[in-house]
């Protein structure tokens, strides 16, 4: 057993008492142990560190040279677990390092934007990467540290990571100023037959979570692209004589013309969700408030 497997720091704590108090009854009393047990543990003390450490005086101890060197140590030592095991207090203006955003292509329109603003002016020194969002591989992400926080939709998110609501969102259905849709007065049969185009991030394919909405009315739908993003659909509609369902949120300030359908698609959450390991690291729960009160 190496020498310091054999110290700990109530040793440490007992050979301060006894070089300041220069007694062992008086350390005995400051540290709410008997006399015994300082002795005992002094008798260790002179084990680890080879030397006597305090000889007997007539009415004390006097430290040895050794001993006199090594306060200065123990001091030191002592204060550095003192701060170790104060609680830090966080300041956003001075904290560094990096922190690691997958947000889906709808979250880095709609959502990043002003939180990266507020993150750069209240936090400096604070790297921000922001990654695409990769389901099938979030899980590895997050357990491995790779990935901080996730802002999608909860079908993306696992059933166990903690997560916050940050709004209500709902699909609308837009065209191009220019489809021919738009001349006329499209019931729900007619939106679902008139070509279609879809985002699918995730997972490319043909089907979308509009699909399943049309399904309750006995309908398909006429998909004839899929898009690997929100934000490339609105280029293609103006393109092309079709339409596209996509979040109110993201398309705001864009030259499509919303379709008033009879009924309305089922609204959603956009949610923030986290690993359980950050659930007490206080640069998480800073980012999280942020979002919060966006």
């Amino acid at each position: 057993m190496s020498n310091i497997d054999r110290l700990d720091i109530k040793q440490l704590r007992i050979f301060q008492a006894l070089f300041r108090e220069s007694s062992a009854s008086k350390a005995a009393s400051q540290l709410g142990l008997t006399q015994q047990a300082v002795s005992e543990h002094l008798k260790k003390l002179r084990d680890v560190f080879d030397d006597r450490l305090f000889l007997r005086k007539t009415n004390g101890f006097i430290p040895t040279p050794f001993a006199e060197e090594l306060s200065v140590r123990v001091d030191k030592l002592l204060n550095d677990f003192q701060v170790l095991l104060s609680p830090t207090t966080f300041d956003p203006k001075t904290i560094s390092g990096m922190f690691v955003i997958a947000a889906t292509d709808y979250a880095q329109q709609v959502v990043l934007p002003s939180l990266i603003s507020t993150l750069r002016e209240q936090s400096p020194n604070l790297k921000i990467i922001v990654r695409d969002f990769e389901i099938d591989k979030l899980h590895e992400l997050m357990e491995s540290g790779k990935v901080n926080l996730a802002i999608a939709f909860p079908d993306y998110i696992p059933d166990t990571y903690p997560v916050v609501k940050l709004f209500e969102e709902h699909h609308v259905c837009v065209a191009s100023p220019n489809a021919s849709i738009l001349q006329t007065t499209p019931s729900l049969e007619d939106v679902a037959s008139y070509p279609s185009i879809i985002a699918s991030p995730s997972r490319p394919n043909f089907r979308g979570s509009i699909d399943d909405w049309f399904k309750q009315f006995g309908l398909k739908r006429n998909v004839v692209v899929s898009a690997p993003c929100f934000s490339i659909v609105p280029m293609y509609l103006n393109t092309t004589d079709s339409i596209a369902f996509l979040p109110s949120r993201a398309i705001k300030g864009l030259d499509l013309v919303e379709i008033t359908l009879e009924q309305s698609p089922d609204k959603f959450d956009v949610i923030a969700a986290w690993h359980p390991r950050y659930n007490e690291d206080a640069l998480q729960k800073w980012v999280i408030s942020l979002l919060e009160t966006e």
